[in-house]
């Protein structure tokens, strides 16, 4: 393989790239369609892919898939086992981050997908507004309570996290009593220290396996006992395993990624005065708004490791077949190939009745399965805030915002906050 412009491989935790990973794969983007990328430690080298058409060739195209054991005609190393294994998570509990319904291919992922996408159809979405609506409002309602000596609230800790969390929960079937350790157990699996995986995965499958004992005996109208009655009614669609991996993938990324976009996206609005003046003017823009944001500044900015299973050219590029690629989402939301003046937010982007154009959900088959219910958080979390709190504003310079860095995600640690400036 062959590329131009980039001669060493690109350090995916360099600390110009975590801190400006808008800029920093913008510049990758254009000196090479196809990047060779390190992470630190044994495991294997990745290739990148930046631009907008060959992010959807790889999100979409069944030459590429997620489980390498599906490359034809050999021993292909998993990266993201790899990773694993370096972080010390034990084998018995590795699985259930290594084979969930995002690590599979073909005919099962089309199975596991099936037994839960009715819980996320535009039509069931719909339906749950009212209830996230109400969940909104209670957080809204307590939010000036949480002020902090200093008159500031953390959005995050106060209203971006316990939103999401509180909606994925009741959807599964999470109790409200439990759900407080979800979330202190889903902050620690961002940690990249060695072990620290370790006690939080470990208590999120025993609470399920536990969870489930009690849904056996007494089943409500929620997901997991769906899933129960599926289980035990015929194994072969949904093995023990399974059900556990389901329920574990749904709730992390039912609240994770939607927590930090009402983050971001908070964060956005208060340092564009002009969209925020629009958004206000016209609420009516707020679900194309929401779609920019997306694009603008989502959480995710690298996907899941995909692997060539066969020889496949991008960008003039070839890409052998068993090759680790990761598709760049910032790098294709940025690209000035599809976006013009992709670098300004404008609220306004998508609103001409054209289909979603961003790649923040992904696209293809493993296109995000909570997507329509993630958009509609957002919507009402804006909305709840602004409708609220019409002095919003940030209690801090924009370039004293602390986060997360970690390669492939745009996380907030905090977002402190005057609600009425």
């Amino acid at each position: 393989m062959s590329t131009s412009g980039i001669t060493e491989p690109i350090d995916l935790m360099d600390p110009d790239l975590l801190h400006d990973p808008f800029h920093g794969f913008a510049r990758i983007r254009e000196e090479a369609p196809v990047a060779r990328a390190v992470f630190p430690g044994k495991v294997d080298p990745i290739l990148l892919v930046t631009r907008y058409d060959d992010v959807k060739t790889v999100l979409s195209d069944q030459r590429f898939v997620n489980n390498p054991a599906n490359v034809p005609g050999g021993d292909v190393g998993n990266v993201r086992e790899q990773l694993i294994k370096m972080r010390g998570i034990p084998p018995e509990y590795a699985k259930y981050v290594l084979e969930s319904i995002l690590d599979v291919d073909g005919a099962d992922h089309i199975r596991l997908r099936r037994l839960v996408s009715r819980a996320f159809t535009a039509r069931r979405v719909l339906e749950l507004r009212p209830r996230v609506e109400e969940i909104a409002g209670a957080l809204l309602d307590e939010l000036p309570g949480k002020a902090g000596p200093d008159g500031t609230v953390d959005l995050i800790e106060g209203f971006a996290y316990p939103l999401p969390i509180a909606v994925i929960c009741e959807l599964v079937g999470i109790p409200e009593e439990d759900r407080p350790a979800w979330r202190d157990w889903g902050r620690s699996l961002v940690s990249l220290q060695p072990n620290a995986m370790n006690e939080p995965l470990i208590g999120m499958v025993h609470s399920i396996e536990n969870l489930i004992l009690r849904r056996r005996a007494e089943p409500t109208g929620d997901l997991l006992s769906s899933l129960i009655r599926v289980h035990d009614e015929d194994g072969d669609r949904l093995s023990d395993q399974e059900m556990v991996t389901m329920v574990l993938t749904l709730v992390l990324a039912g609240h994770e990624t939607t927590a930090h976009l009402i983050g971001n996206g908070t964060a956005a609005l208060l340092t564009h005065p002009d969209q925020l003046e629009r958004l206000r003017a016209e609420p009516e823009l707020m679900p194309v708004a929401v779609h920019e944001l997306m694009r603008w500044c989502g959480p995710v900015h690298g996907t899941r490791i995909r692997y060539a299973a066969e020889d496949v050219e991008l960008g003039g590029v070839k890409i052998a077949q068993g090759q680790p690629v990761m598709a760049i989402l910032v790098g294709a939301n940025y690209d000035p190939r599809r976006f013009a003046d992709p670098d300004r937010l404008d609220i306004t982007r998508e609103s001409e009745g054209r289909r979603e154009t961003h790649v923040g959900f992904g696209s293809g088959l493993h296109y995000c399965l909570g997507a329509a219910l993630a958009r509609q958080e957002g919507e009402v979390a804006f909305a709840g805030l602004l409708r609220r709190f019409p002095r919003l504003a940030l209690a801090c310079d924009p370039g004293e915002l602390q986060r997360h860095y970690l390669p492939g995600s745009w996380r907030l640690a905090g977002l402190p906050l005057r609600l009425n400036d």
